[in-house]
């Protein structure tokens, strides 16, 4: 019988498992050197005693070789496996020593740098991320790590997000003092929902836009979609349902708490939610998700298909991002706790996080910027491009009745009763849900809804850590310099001032109404709908000038990130453009000159037998008037892709790729989707929408 704390992180080290393992007194060095974040951590004596006890943990598990695995700027991870064989007079040992452990270096020209490298400069170095733990999987330990370059430039995603988690611990405790607490220790927490759709395998080799984009370039829509909404939380096929099991069972071997499964809106699609953890951890642990979930999906002849947009006219896949802070011997700061109207440190936290979130929208717009999440965002639940936040009414009403100077009457809990006797009665929350808010409070955490499924979430977390950390160093600044006796007055007068000069940034209404849109341009707030406009405002003075206050970024990291993701963005449509081409030229037009032959040779027939033909006619010319349209689109897209080549400008190269050649796919999708639905299914090249969702 499966015993699920048994088997649950059963190949990860954890720390009473390196307790074991080590001697006592450097297990409380290794420790104490992780909660000072003001110290230098490790010295070659602890590395040597844990590096040993990583081997020996390692090899009892199955372990020949070790990896440092880190997350470079491609938005996966990446692995160089060495094995722990040394030679020693002759004979083979096993040997891993602090050193292998502590610094290890791999080629670091060949990942992207946005130009903080040259090709022909190849040294780069990983060094041990000791916050999280190593674990064991393919007979290999995994050691987490942090990437640099020679020169010192960070080249992954994982420094600056624990850069960032230090500024906002930094701030937190400030400012958790003003009301009287002196803790010593915050850290940030987020759970990630991850959608995703599953597909049959062998519907997927034969979509060769699949294969190559993770999307379908080319579909008309199926007769039947999510109309019904009959997949939503419905039963669970068979074989989803085998995958699910398998995936959960890989997930708690390495100590990764997943808790939810369930079959999402779209067919096809479905979700899996973890319990909270640390920020660090969360993104670990959702790589490794990603990464698992593809290769179980192989054992069940499935694929799993991350990208946000895998259909058009469907749901697309996201990743809510469900952020928190606490502090030791207070709890969840954003807890508002059975009084909220007197809570001044959650309203004051709260309110400072309003400000941060309108101060910045654009970094936090800037932070789920991809070619995928550019399909996905503004329809089908997922949220729009402009940034608001929800605060719910309850909240909402006791913020403005401060504002105003008025006087707030509590609300009496509500309790449904259903009228059923056997059931028993419940008391409802305060404030409903507000499913297109981008960034919404749900009760005593921020949901933010717009990551897209297939991205890493360092980026996300840092620009809401940044800018939250650089408000609250600004107001803690100001309200230190108040004595005791006055302190209480500047809180309620700050919490005050933040909400009237950012209570635009609130909005509790359907986001994807058209209205809200003009509304939204009224209230001055930015409406980036692409990642080419979004990008261009990464690098402006303000955010580099917060980056360096922060200690999260210098000016030369923030303008490589900038150039990698448009550089990632024109790669994509690139791609995305030369395999729709590929399509049209060897499988779509030859399968339409097919049926106009079948079609001209029943014309003639018919016309020999002296039998009405004007259907096929009509039909012929059907056909024929949609080819030379889709040829005339077909040299559309030749000609932008021609004009896009010589620019060399990354924001101008960015936007002709999104004004000329996405348009122009988009135009040639327009009328092949249309010949779709005249060509017979037996010609018609590959499966269909109908094919791969109801198969």
């Amino acid at each position: 019988m499966l015993s699920i704390p048994k088997i649950f992180g059963e190949f990860v080290l954890s720390d009473t498992e390196l307790e074991k393992r080590i001697p006592k007194n450097i297990f409380k060095e290794f420790k104490n050197s992780l909660r000072d974040e003001q110290k230098e951590i490790l010295n070659i004596d602890i590395a040597n005693h844990i590096a040993k006890a990583m081997k020996d943990w390692a090899i009892e598990k199955g372990a020949t070789h070790y990896t440092h695995w880190f997350q470079p700027m491609n938005g996966i991870s990446a692995e160089k496996h060495d094995s722990f064989i040394n030679l020693k007079d002759g004979a083979v040992i096993m040997h891993f020593s602090g050193k292998e452990l502590i610094k290890g270096e791999t080629d670091g020209s060949s990942f992207p740098s946005g130009g903080l490298r040259s090709t022909f400069e190849a040294r780069g170095y990983t060094a041990w991320d000791a916050s999280s733990h190593a674990f064991v999987r393919n007979q290999t330990l995994y050691i987490p790590t942090i990437f640099m370059s020679y020169q010192g430039h960070v080249l992954d995603k994982k420094t600056p997000l624990h850069r960032s988690s230090t500024a906002l611990k930094k701030q937190t405790l400030r400012f958790v003092k003003l009301f009287g607490y002196n803790a010593k220790h915050a850290r940030v927490t987020v759970g990630a929902e991850q959608e995703y759709f599953l597909i049959d395998k062998n519907i997927f080799d034969k979509r060769l836009d699949l294969k190559l984009t993770g999307r379908t370039l080319f579909g008309a829509r199926s007769p039947k979609s999510h109309e019904l909404d009959d997949h939503y939380y419905g039963q669970i096929k068979t074989r989803v349902m085998q995958f699910m099991i398998k995936l959960d069972l890989e997930l708690w071997k390495l100590g990764i708490p997943v808790k939810t499964r369930h079959n999402e809106v779209a067919p096809c699609q479905h979700e899996l939610a973890p319990i909270f953890e640390r920020v660090s951890i969360t993104v670990d642990h959702n790589q490794l998700t990603m990464e698992i979930m593809r290769k179980t999906a192989e054992k069940y002849n499935l694929v799993c298909l991350l990208h946000e947009k895998p259909f058009t006219n469907m749901n697309g896949s996201g990743k809510h991002n469900n952020w928190s802070v606490t502090v030791d011997d207070i709890g969840n700061l954003f807890n508002p706790g059975d009084d909220p109207e007197n809570n001044y440190l959650f309203l004051l936290y709260v309110t400072c996080l309003m400000a941060a979130v309108d101060m910045h929208q654009d970094l936090l717009r800037i932070s789920v910027a991809n070619a995928g999440n550019e399909h996905r965002l503004g329809g089908n639940e997922a949220p729009p491009a402009i940034i608001t936040m929800y605060l719910g009414e309850h909240i909402t009403e006791i913020l403005e009745a401060m504002s105003d100077a008025k006087v707030y009457y509590k609300k009496e809990t509500k309790v449904t009763s259903h009228g059923v006797k056997f059931v028993a009665n419940f008391n409802s929350d305060t404030s409903d849900r507000n499913r297109t808010s981008p960034f919404a409070f749900t009760g005593n955490k921020f949901e933010f809804r717009m990551p897209g499924s297939s991205m890493n979430l360092s980026c996300v977390n840092i620009m809401i850590n940044a800018s939250f950390a650089d408000v609250l160093q600004e107001v803690c600044d100001e309200l230190e310099k108040n004595n005791k006796e006055n302190l209480n007055n500047a809180i309620k007068e700050k919490i005050i001032k933040l909400f009237k000069k950012h209570r635009r940034i609130l909005f509790n209404g359907n986001g994807y109404s058209l209205a809200w849109e003009k509304e939204a341009q009224e209230r001055g707030l930015l409406n980036l709908k692409t990642v080419p406009e979004a990008l261009a405002l990464y690098n402006k003075p303000e955010n580099i000038a917060l980056f360096k206050r922060q200690g999260i970024y210098t000016e030369a990291e923030v303008n490589a990130r900038q150039i990698i993701i448009l550089e990632e963005y024109c790669k994509i449509i690139k791609i995305e453009s030369l395999t729709m081409l590929d399509m049209l030229n060897r499988q779509i037009l030859p399968a339409a000159f097919n049926y106009e032959q079948q079609l001209a040779q029943i014309c003639l027939k018919k016309k020999e037998l002296k039998i009405d033909n004007s259907i096929e006619i009509n039909t012929l010319k059907d056909v024929s008037n949609l080819v030379k349209i889709i040829d005339q689109a077909k040299n559309k897209l030749l000609r932008a892709l021609a004009d896009v080549r010589n620019i060399d400008n990354w924001i101008e190269k960015a936007s002709t790729y999104r004004q000329k050649v996405f348009n122009a796919m988009e135009e040639v999708r327009k009328y092949c989707d249309e010949l779709e639905r005249i060509v017979p299914k037996k010609l018609w090249p590959f499966p269909t929408y109908a094919d791969i969702l109801f198969d």
